[in-house]
């Protein structure tokens, strides 16, 4: 899956739960900025997936299978 597919599935999925990239990058304890990055991989400077380990929390989180965020 390319990051960019991958930021796209989280930002939807955040959405839909109405949640802004603030709160969701609290409750992960990441920076609003790194969670902007993996959200529009296209504006950051380095083109990376998240690590398995923030992918579980991103999933968590949100309440969806890490599954649905990497189909």
């Amino acid at each position: 899956m390319s990051p960019r597919r991958l930021g796209m599935k989280i930002k939807r999925a955040r959405l839909d739960k109405g949640l802004t990239q603030a709160t969701l990058a609290k409750r992960l304890r990441i920076s609003r900025v790194h969670l902007a990055n993996l959200e529009s991989p296209d504006n950051a400077k380095h083109h990376r997936s998240p690590s398995l380990a923030l992918l579980e929390r991103i999933s968590k989180a949100l309440g969806v299978p890490v599954t649905e965020l990497l189909e």
